[in-house]
C-alpha cells in the first residue's frame, strides 16, 4: 500500500490540491515580516469593516447606501467575475472613497499557486478597467493560506489581509440579525478588522445588522477606516516606537 503514497502526493501537488503540505510559519512570523495583517495595536478608536465575495447588484448597493449615510469607509474584497457583471457598483465603491481589494477571479477555494496568481492579475485588470485604480491587497478565499501562497503573493507585490480572529461574523450562514449585531458590538475593539460578506448569497441579514451596528459603533466614538489607512497607522506607530527607543538609549 505504501508504494502508492508518493505517486498520489505528486498527483495532488500537480493539480494544486496538496497545498496544505507547505509549512505555515505562524501568525507572529508573518506579522513581523509584514506579509499578513490581521489587525493593529492602537489606542485610537478606529475599526476596519471588510466585505468579501461581491459586488452584488442589490446587497452591495444597500451596504454602500448605509456606509454613505454614516460617513463610513470600508474595504471590499472583490471577486473579479462579479465585478465584470456589476461594473457600476465597483465604480460607485471607488468614487465614494472605499477601498477595492482582490478576492480572486473565480472564488474557487482550492487552486494551484500559478493559477492563483493568474486570477489575482485578472481581477486587478478588471478593477483597473472599471476604475483606473490598481489594488495590492489580497484576501484568500475562505482565509486559506500557507507559506507557499504567502511567499508567492508577496513576491508579486500583494499584501495579504485577514481579519480579527474574534470578528468573523459568519453572516454567510445567516445566523440571525440580532446575533450578528451582538457578536460585533460585544467584540469590537480599537484596531480590529471585521469580516462581513456582501455577495455569494442572500445578504439581507448583513444589511439589516449593519443598520444597527454602524450607528452604535459611531455613537461609541469609532471611526471607520480602510485597510490601507490601518496599515499607514501601523507604520506610523512603529516609527514612533523606534524613535522613542532611540531617545531612551543612554548617551
Amino acid at each position: 500500500m505504501k508504494r502508492f503514497v508518493l505517486p498520489l502526493i505528486l498527483v495532488l501537488f500537480v493539480f494544486g490540491v496538496y497545498d496544505r503540505t507547505f509549512a505555515d510559519k505562524g501568525r507572529q512570523y508573518y506579522e513581523q515580516a509584514g506579509q499578513i495583517i490581521w489587525e493593529i495595536n492602537t489606542e485610537e478608536k478606529v475599526i476596519a469593516l471588510t466585505f468579501d465575495d461581491g459586488p452584488h447588484r442589490k446587497y452591495t448597493t444597500e451596504i454602500l447606501d448605509l456606509l454613505k449615510k454614516h460617513d463610513a469607509k470600508a474595504t471590499f474584497f472583490i471577486v473579479g467575475a462579479n465585478a465584470e457583471k456589476n461594473p457600476e457598483v465597483v465604480l460607485r465603491m471607488y468614487e465614494e472613497g472605499h477601498e477595492l481589494a482582490n478576492h480572486t477571479y473565480s472564488h474557487k477555494s482550492r487552486m494551484s499557486v500559478p493559477r492563483l496568481i493568474q486570477e489575482l492579475k485578472k481581477t486587478d485588470e478588471t478593477i483597473y478597467a472599471i476604475t483606473g485604480y490598481s489594488s495590492t491587497l489580497f484576501r484568500p478565499v475562505e482565509g486559506v493560506y500557507n507559506d507557499e501562497i504567502v511567499e508567492a503573493v508577496s513576491k508579486e507585490g500583494y499584501q495579504l489581509v485577514m481579519w480579527s480572529w474574534h470578528l468573523d461574523t459568519l453572516d454567510w450562514k445567516n445566523p440571525g440579525v440580532n446575533k450578528i449585531v451582538k457578536f460585533v458590538l460585544d467584540g469590537a475593539k480599537e484596531g480590529n478588522v471585521v469580516l462581513f460578506h456582501d455577495g455569494g448569497g442572500n445578504r439581507r441579514q448583513t444589511v439589516a445588522a449593519l443598520e444597527k451596528i454602524l450607528p452604535e459603533l459611531k455613537r461609541e466614538g469609532y471611526t471607520f477606516i480602510t485597510i490601507s489607512d490601518m496599515m499607514r497607522m501601523k507604520e506610523k506607530n512603529q516609527n514612533q516606537d523606534n524613535q522613542d527607543k532611540q531617545i531612551e538609549l543612554p548617551k
